[in-house]
């Protein structure tokens, strides 16, 4: 089982003039403890069960390619990209960008987007969600077919590309892993199937059943389940001394007993360090081997 972070609050005590310091140190401090995975949301006001929406948010992929060059080794993404904020050429270009100045760390997360309030706030594109989930396939199209080097035109329902092209190439090889964010058990875990090298659920009480959807999609499209990676949403509170690191490694071992190979989320006080100091120390040893 391995051990993901995921930064969705950047409102710490220094403000925004030690925003910087403050990010690259949490960064830092996490691949050093061996984190798999750094990641951030893709959200420009901040989210309410995180904190009001006038609380600093920074933007995903400018903060992804400041957090490369502080750190090594962890695989970089959004949790998750919101399909309707950027057009899907400009996306791929800025993943390959990632992927390339990372030394081939970048994934690409992405999902249907959700927050209508920060979309109409900023003047983005916020259609209906079927409307959503037929961009956010082509969207994946469109990526798959620039990574491939193929720069024929593109033409969807939503999309129109003259010219995919894509250069410098990404290192990841064949591409930039996608993860598609989301347990919509008609769409998303369809799109998963079909696409994606691995998802991203929340630990519901259904979790079990919606990887057996995620199974049942699999056989319809000739995919094999194991190939997918299945990561789950999960927060970490070790406790101000690491007395709750136990029900951690309890929690992520009930994890990997339903098949997920990565719990990836927030560290609480992750901005002080010395929580990602304990995880790194005492959980990631310890489910190492799950």
């Amino acid at each position: 089982m391995k051990v993901g972070l995921q930064i969705p609050d950047f409102t710490y005590p220094g403000g925004p003039a030690a925003l910087g310091a403050d990010l690259a140190a949490i960064a830092r401090t996490a691949d050093d403890a061996g984190f798999a995975t750094v990641a951030v949301m893709d959200h420009f006001f901040q989210i309410g069960v995180v904190g009001p929406p006038e609380n600093d948010m920074l933007e995903a992929y400018t903060t992804l390619g400041y957090l490369a060059a502080h750190t090594s080794r962890a695989k970089l993404l959004t949790l998750v990209t919101g399909t309707v904020y950027r057009e899907p050429g400009l996306l791929a270009k800025i993943v390959t960008t990632l992927d390339v100045l990372s030394g081939g760390r970048a994934w690409l997360g992405i999902g249907a987007a959700w927050n209508e309030e920060e979309s109409r706030g900023l003047g983005l594109p916020f259609p209906p969600l079927a409307e959503r989930f037929e961009r956010l396939e082509e969207t994946i199209q469109i990526c798959l077919r620039m990574w491939a080097g193929d720069e024929k035109p593109y033409e969807g329902r939503h999309y129109r590309l003259e010219r995919p092209l894509n250069s410098p190439a990404a290192l990841s090889r064949p591409h930039p892993p996608i993860l598609i964010g989301g347990g919509g058990e008609k769409k998303t875990l369809r799109l998963v199937a079909r696409y994606a090298q691995a998802c991203n659920l929340f630990p519901t009480p259904d979790l079990q059943r919606k990887l057996d959807v995620l199974r049942a999609h699999c056989e319809a499209e000739g995919r094999d389940y194991d190939e997918i990676v299945k990561t789950v949403y999960y927060v970490y509170d070790v406790g101000e001394k690491g007395e709750n690191v136990q029900r951690v490694v309890d929690d992520l071992g009930r994890f990997a007993e339903l098949g997920f190979t990565e719990a990836l989320g927030q560290v609480r006080g992750a901005h002080r360090l010395d929580p990602l100091r304990i995880v790194g120390e005492q959980v990631i040893p310890a489910v190492a081997s799950l």
